[in-house]
């Protein structure tokens, strides 16, 4: 009974010792903004191989369950785990002991009785294997900092509970386990911490072949090694270094869009003025589509006469006169020909200053002939669209033009 008083004891002591890590968390600074408020987050996500840990720690177990003494014996810890935030990690734990009880009852523990005790002693041991869910109240409340010395850490276990005899006792049971824990890591290096932690589990009496509930309340100390990257970036930081690393870049970005702004508005006055020549275009299109159609003919009808002139009592051009017939042929008479249907009259003519008037007549016939065979050999145009007149011109008339052969449309 005295060791389990000085048990009790010095766990008391050891909890209200660490009750003052909230006080000393309050204390710390590094993890506050420029107004020296408290910044919790958020923060980047942590990779696969960053803020893992391992311990490893030893200690005492007590062991109580209905119809038995308290018993006091040796603990074992092992455990791996990962930090995901700041606050929030999980672990996978492994936990041994060895236990003698005095029990009122004989089991299959033990059934020999102790005449001095008028009890049985029972001899087991026992193996734990737990997932705990971990919550550290420090970085939770007083916000994350690399370099707290103390973190405050309750949590919640549950796991695969197996007891078995000693010294050759044939039992063996499996049950079901749970129960809370609060751990307090002591920071030593960057990586290694000194961890208290202390624990209390529940299963069914049945792992010591009893009935009812058996409580173990335990506390261990030993060390943890931090593994991969053992720290947490703030986002917010992250941000911030961004955003000074390209202050340059946004600068120039932001001259940028002013540039374009300027082209933008550039381009907004040519859109209008363009849009106000293409409205006039568009006019001037309606108006030119409303007039009356061209005729060609219209260009011809009212087109002078072309003349070719002759020599004195001759039928046929001179070389100069067909050089003029041929342009007027090629450029003038084919065109029309090709365009619209016009008929071209050859009206032939002599002077009658000169001859009779009987030979002034044939010759006058004889030119607008000339004309006409040229017009359709030579250069092609149709026969039923040239029409030939003779006249002979009186005394009054101007005498190269009484020799000609004028081409009217």
């Amino acid at each position: 009974m005295k060791r389990l008083n000085l048990f009790f004891g010095a766990a008391a002591l050891v909890a209200v010792s660490l009750t003052a890590s909230p006080s000393i968390n309050a204390q710390e600074n590094g993890n506050r903004d420029e107004n020296g408020k408290i910044v919790r987050g958020p923060y980047e996500t942590n990779r696969f191989g960053d803020n893992w840990f391992i311990g490893v720690g030893g200690g005492v177990n007590v062991f109580w369950s209905e119809g038995s003494e308290v018993a006091v014996g040796p603990s074992i810890d092992a455990n791996i785990g990962k930090w995901f935030t700041p606050s929030i990690g999980m672990r996978i734990g492994y936990q041994g002991i060895s236990s003698k009880v005095w029990a009122d009852h004989s089991s299959v523990l033990g059934s020999v009785l102790d005449a001095e005790r008028n009890k049985y002693q029972q001899k087991f041991g026992y193996m734990y294997v737990h997932g705990d869910f971990l919550w550290n109240i420090s970085n939770a409340f007083s916000g994350y900092k690399e370099t707290r010395f103390w973190n405050f850490v309750p949590y919640l276990h549950a796991g695969f509970f197996r007891s078995y005899g000693l010294d050759g006792v044939d039992f063996a049971d499996n049950e079901f386990a749970a129960g809370g824990g609060l751990i307090h890591n002591l920071r030593l290096t960057d990586r290694l911490d000194l961890v208290v932690d202390m624990r209390a589990t529940v299963v069914s009496g049945r792992v010591n072949g009893g009935s009812g509930v058996a409580v173990l309340p335990t506390v261990t100390m030993g060390f943890a090694v931090d593994l991969g990257w053992p720290n947490f970036v703030r986002t917010s930081t992250v941000v911030g270094a961004i955003a000074a690393a390209d202050a340059d870049r946004i600068s120039a970005l932001e001259s940028a869009t002013a540039a374009l702004e300027v082209a933008n508005s550039t381009l907004q006055d040519q859109n209008r003025s363009l849009a106000s020549d293409n409205k006039k275009l568009s006019k001037e299109v309606n108006q030119l589509k409303n007039q009356p159609k061209y005729d060609p003919a219209d260009f011809y009808k009212d087109m002078t006469p072309a003349v070719v002139y002759f020599n004195i009592g001759q039928a046929v051009l001179p070389e100069k006169e067909l050089k003029h017939l041929d342009f007027i042929a090629k450029n003038i008479i084919a065109k029309a020909d090709k365009q619209c249907k016009i008929y071209i009259t050859l009206q032939g003519t002599a002077d009658s200053n000169t001859g009779s008037k009987v030979r002034n007549q044939q010759l006058s016939k004889a030119r607008g002939q000339y004309v006409y065979d040229l017009l359709t050999g030579k250069y092609g145009i149709s026969k039923d669209r040239l029409v030939v007149k003779s006249d002979v011109v009186n005394a009054k008339a101007d005498p190269s033009l009484s020799r000609a052969v004028k081409i009217s449309f």
